[in-house]
């Protein structure tokens, strides 16, 4: 992990409302060890997003982000209250780490159409806190994962810091973005209004031309978080760096593919 984050992750079991029988949800918690103005995200284009995403779009006009709370197994798209859902758990996870519930980015990925388990999530969550740890960020990329083989984890060296990003994805992958979460930590300090051009430019040679198919997601969802710790960046080496560990990981996500057995890389001239 670059310095100034800490991951933990915690798996309990619940029954869903919409399918009584016995299930089992990871919780997976990304924290800065202080909140921070420079941040970024993409999110899917798709017509009818996630609750998460509606949360996550309003959160990109708040001064500081100190944690982004994943779940899998359930979406939490086109769910009644799905919005209210997102923001309690946020809340909770809030008053746990001592930040405000608008520091705290929800994601969550899984079933389309089931409501999540709050009061299991926030049942789950002082394990997830108790478990936060600095060092690897493996814990992470293998508590993000649905149907996916293995776990995506690149990592790049810039200067005196790193640049970390895990993702998630396998199915429902076209263009814009893909069926995934994707974040990305470094502790270079790069100040927010250049991270977010370098992420949609980024994006945009990465995940936004990959294709296994040709479904658009509800939840695709790509961070990028400065803990600010290295000063003194060369931001165009740190563009760069980033750009490669979006295309690696968008690579991963496509050799990952459900039913994938070739790739193909297409070049289109004009």
């Amino acid at each position: 992990l670059p310095a100034g984050f800490r991951v933990g992750t915690t798996r309990f079991d619940f029954t869903p409302r919409e399918a009584p029988k016995p299930a089992k949800m990871t919780l997976t918690l990304i924290a800065l060890d202080q909140p921070t103005p420079d941040f970024a995200a993409v999110f899917t284009r798709n017509a009818f997003p996630g609750a998460p995403v509606i949360v996550g779009r309003r959160r990109l006009n708040d001064a500081t982000l100190g944690a982004i709370l994943v779940n899998n197994k359930i979406s939490n798209v086109c769910a009644p209250g799905g919005v209210e859902a997102s923001e309690r758990v946020c809340a909770e996870t809030a008053r746990l780490l001592g930040l405000a519930g608008n520091q705290v980015l929800p994601s969550s990925t899984g079933v389309i159409g089931w409501s999540l388990p709050v009061d299991a999530m926030v049942g789950g969550l002082p394990q997830t806190v108790a478990a936060l740890a600095a060092g690897s960020v493996l814990p992470a990329a293998e508590g993000i994962v649905t149907t996916d083989l293995y776990p995506k984890v690149r990592r790049a060296t810039v200067g005196g810091g790193s640049i970390v990003g895990i993702a998630k994805g396998a199915g429902m992958i076209e263009p814009n973005l893909a069926t995934m979460l994707v974040y990305v930590l470094t502790d270079l300090a790069v100040p927010r209004a250049s991270l977010r051009a370098m992420l949609t430019r980024a994006v945009n040679a990465s995940f936004n031309t990959i294709s296994v198919d040709s479904d658009t997601s509800t939840s695709d969802t790509v961070v990028l978080l400065s803990s600010g710790r290295v000063t003194d960046v060369d931001e165009a080496a740190f563009e760069q760096a980033l750009t490669t560990v979006c295309r690696d990981l968008a690579e991963d996500v496509v050799r990952n593919g459900e039913g994938v057995r070739h790739v193909i890389r297409v070049k289109v001239q004009r």
